[in-house]
């Protein structure tokens, strides 16, 4: 009797052991999956400086070398917010305030100038996740017009805010203002002057001459490691613009769009023809609506619709697998992107 009572605890202890063995075992295999879900998390950042007539011959090296160092810095402090688990906007913001901090861009320092030889710069950002947006137009005292738009978007009820009234909304929200001459360069004034003498009476909008004026707009599209997608544009419009003319850049859906169910997009190009296919929110629909993959549609795009309309550009676009199209119908499009394995690209002709 007591042998058999002893075989039983035996027993109990034997299986026992082997439930914590194969406890340990499984917990050791959750561990390792847990490890390799949270190593492979997908994340990106793509991003533009403009697309337009560039020409490589006329192009010096020097100035080649400029665009590609301030691309490769602006896309390489977006990705380091990325890899640190910060959110597509915090990456989005990063990398276009240093786009708009140089003078190489059409944005912020170095923007394009109005027909009265002033800044009116315009932004706009949205998250993927809500679908909230933020864009400000006409500004000409915020350094950075992005970051003005991403507070519309986070602190009011508002979508976009234009003029005296950003401005105002602007000083509420504590912002550091500067002076216009910040932003004006010799070589935009010397564009604007040129534009003027050349137009003969004609407005901005109807010179042909001048499609290439808005080369250099800057825009970003991001994917965070929660899955979230960002996309955001900032511009200083058309060089000799008159009677207060907005662009597509501030406007959601038309030069600018996220959704996490499809893609993030930012324009760049003829802002009115943008508007009126408002092709940001048209690339979306068609991987929603047709299925197509954010290459095909950003092709379809470019490449058929958009000069059915008349309108020259390029964009960008990552969807929600972080796969990244940047198509232009132009010459060339200053654009870097940089993914969660390190790999990095940038370029700026047609090749």
């Amino acid at each position: 009797m007591r042998s058999t009572k002893f075989y039983l605890i035996a027993v109990f202890c034997l299986l026992l052991w082997s439930c914590q063995q194969e406890k340990t075992q499984q917990n050791s295999v959750n561990e390792k999956q847990e490890i390799k879900t949270k190593t492979s998390k997908k994340y990106a950042i793509a991003l533009h400086g403009g697309a337009g007539a560039m020409d490589k011959n006329l192009m010096p090296d020097s100035l080649q070398q400029a665009y590609q160092e301030k691309l490769e810095e602006a896309v390489e402090a977006g990705y380091q917010v990325l890899k640190n688990e910060g959110s597509a906007v915090e990456a989005v913001q990063k990398a276009i305030n240093i786009l708009e901090d140089s003078p190489l861009f059409n944005a912020g320092k170095g923007a394009v100038l109005n027909h009265q030889e002033k800044p009116e710069l315009d932004a706009s950002i949205m998250e993927g996740k809500t679908l909230n947006a933020g864009a400000v137009a006409g500004v000409s005292r915020i350094k950075n017009p992005i970051d003005l738009a991403i507070s519309v978007m986070e602190n009011s009820k508002h979508v976009m805010l234009s003029g005296a009234g950003a401005e105002q909304f602007a000083e509420e929200q504590n912002f550091e203002k500067v002076e216009e001459d910040y932003f004006i360069t010799p070589e935009r004034l010397k564009a604007v002057r040129a534009a003027k003498k050349n137009e003969k009476g004609k407005t901005a909008y109807y010179d042909k001459n001048l499609n290439a004026d808005k080369m250099g707009t800057v825009g970003a599209v991001a994917l965070d490691q929660e899955g979230n997608l960002a996309a955001g544009t900032s511009t200083g419009g058309l060089n000799n613009k008159r009677f207060g003319r907005i662009g597509d850049s501030p406007i959601i859906g038309a030069g600018n769009y996220a959704n996490n169910k499809t893609c993030a997009v930012s324009g760049t190009g003829e802002g009115e023809y943008y508007i009126r296919g408002n092709v940001a929110y048209d690339l979306s629909a068609l991987m929603e609506y047709s299925g197509l993959s954010v290459k095909e549609a950003a092709q379809k795009i470019i490449h058929e619709k958009q000069p059915k309309l008349g309108g020259s550009g390029g964009l960008i676009a990552m969807d929600k697998e972080g796969n990244i199209s940047m198509e232009f119908n132009t010459f060339g499009m200053f654009r870097a992107y940089k993914n969660e394995s390190g790999e990095m690209q940038v370029k700026i002709f047609e090749e």
